[in-house]
């Protein structure tokens, strides 16, 4: 851009403010002062860009009385009935535009965002599609077709016209950000990895291309590259708050604990204090088990958000680590009313109520997660482990061999088994499902007499063990 355009653009500014002020004084005094449709026009979009929707509304009013055959105005009126909700009145007032002006870019647009409005997908990528042909600046349609196919479950469709918007303009940053979730939708976490680095090499200095491709290494678990793409983010804009709190959650992953920490502070000198942000400091310390520091950040974090229910689990858990289970079993119900289908929660609910001795309502939330179809294998472990120490020796068989169907591969639910069939003087078959446990991972063995310690005195056990040893 070149300085004349630069000092055109400010004028136009600073005509535009003008205007506005001339606009707003003329309401409050009452006294008449002419505008043309097009300055009119300019306040309208003013007015609706920043959800003004009272004087949004006295500004068409004012150009429909002055310029009653504009066809922008009506569709900014059209525009304006549906951010009230008043969607079938919007659509009238667009089909009427559409018997005097066919050819209007806008009105296509109006309508299919109408259409989004009410789910109605198929009709609104219609009107987009029906925009593109007069569309002056094509990218604005393309990101409106792929936003609308994200919202049909297409995530396919939605990636092609996205491609499309960036290669119209590649500045376009909704289009940057809405594919990076495209490429997460469809699985294609390398390609977006080529992608965002084959832009980076035209535009080395888009922050958000640097904060996608982390986020494209980190799907991969590529934790340290994740975390260099976000660190190139940060020095390009070091206000990129999401770009420390990504960062942030690397570090976590790589279980560097004190630095995340560090970095998800950093997020609250750019943004306003964010209560997931504080949930992810509390579980760092978690972590560290310095569990007075995470009691302090999940409390913020519930403070801010009463319905977080994660934090609430974690307020639980960490008064458990501090001897005071019997009030942190109260927390572990909290999260479970707020959201009663989250298995995980039901589980450590599970845990809470056997450690305190209540074996019947242990049980019963042990049967709970399953329900809800937790898919790990310690659901099995645990639960069988309960029902064979209160004596349910049939029910714990029955238990563990449904997790090995589940998990036919993990050897610690052989191992499991073998010691309930040998309790049970079930020899053949109890060594039958050791061999097999020594044949998936023989270092496991020692969760055998880490659960059994009498097995050590089992010469069949010990002998069978020994010449897995030696293979």
């Amino acid at each position: 851009m070149s300085q004349f355009d630069d000092d055109a653009e400010g004028q136009d500014g600073k005509e535009f403010e003008k205007n506005l002020k001339r606009f707003e004084d003329m309401l409050a005094t009452g006294e008449h002062h002419f505008f043309d449709a097009d300055e009119i026009e300019e306040i309208i979009d003013y007015y609706l860009q920043w959800y003004n929707y009272d004087l949004a509304k006295k500004a068409i009013d004012f150009g429909m009385e002055r310029f009653p055959f504009s066809t922008i105005i009506k569709i900014r009126y059209a525009q304006y009935l549906s951010s009230q909700h008043y969607t079938h009145e919007a659509l009238t007032i667009l089909n009427e535009v559409e018997q005097i002006e066919q050819s209007n870019f806008e009105l296509y647009m109006a309508r299919g965002y109408i259409y989004s409005q009410m789910g109605l997908g198929e009709q609104a990528i219609e009107n987009f599609k029906n925009a593109l042909p007069l569309a002056e600046y094509k990218d604005e349609v393309y990101v409106a077709l792929g936003i609308e196919f994200l919202n049909e479950d297409k995530p396919e469709d939605a990636l092609y016209y996205l491609k499309k918007a960036i290669a119209a303009n590649p500045k376009n940053e909704v289009a940057l950000n809405e594919i990076s979730l495209c490429f997460d939708l469809t699985g294609k976490s390398n390609e977006a990895v080529g992608f965002f680095e084959k832009y980076i090499d035209n535009y080395p200095y888009s922050y958000y291309a640097w904060f996608n491709l982390g986020l494209a290494y980190n799907r991969l678990s590529m934790f340290e590259k994740g975390i260099e793409a976000y660190d190139f983010a940060i020095a390009i804009n070091e206000q990129f708050s999401s770009a420390y709190f990504n960062k942030a959650n690397s570090l976590a992953q790589l279980n560097r604990f004190e630095e995340a920490i560090t970095v998800y502070k950093e997020t609250f000198k750019y943004e306003d204090n964010e209560p997931t942000t504080y949930y992810y400091i509390g579980e760092c310390y978690e972590n560290l088990d310095r569990f007075e520091d995470a009691l302090i950040n999940y409390n913020k974090c519930v403070k801010l958000d009463p319905a977080n229910a994660d934090a609430w689990l974690g307020i639980g858990v960490v008064l458990d680590g501090l001897n005071r289970l019997t009030e942190g079993v109260h927390y572990v119900k909290k999260a479970i009313e707020i959201n009663p289908n989250e298995p995980e929660y039901w589980f450590v609910f599970a845990e809470v109520q056997e450690k305190l001795g209540f074996t019947e309502e242990a049980i019963m939330a042990y049967q709970r997660v399953l329900e809800l179809e937790y898919n790990e294998v310690d659901i099995w472990l645990a639960y069988s482990g309960i029902l064979h120490k209160e004596g349910y020796f049939k029910d714990a068989v029955e238990n563990i061999l449904q997790g090995i169907k589940s998990f036919p591969d993990v050897a610690e639910l052989y191992y499991r088994l073998s010691v309930f069939l040998l309790e049970r003087d079930s020899r053949k078959e109890g060594l039958g499902y050791l061999e097999q446990a020594l044949n998936l991972d023989y270092q496991k063995h020692a969760d055998l007499f880490l659960y059994c310690p009498l097995l050590q005195n089992d010469t069949d056990v010990v002998n069978l063990i020994s010449l897995y040893s030696k293979k």
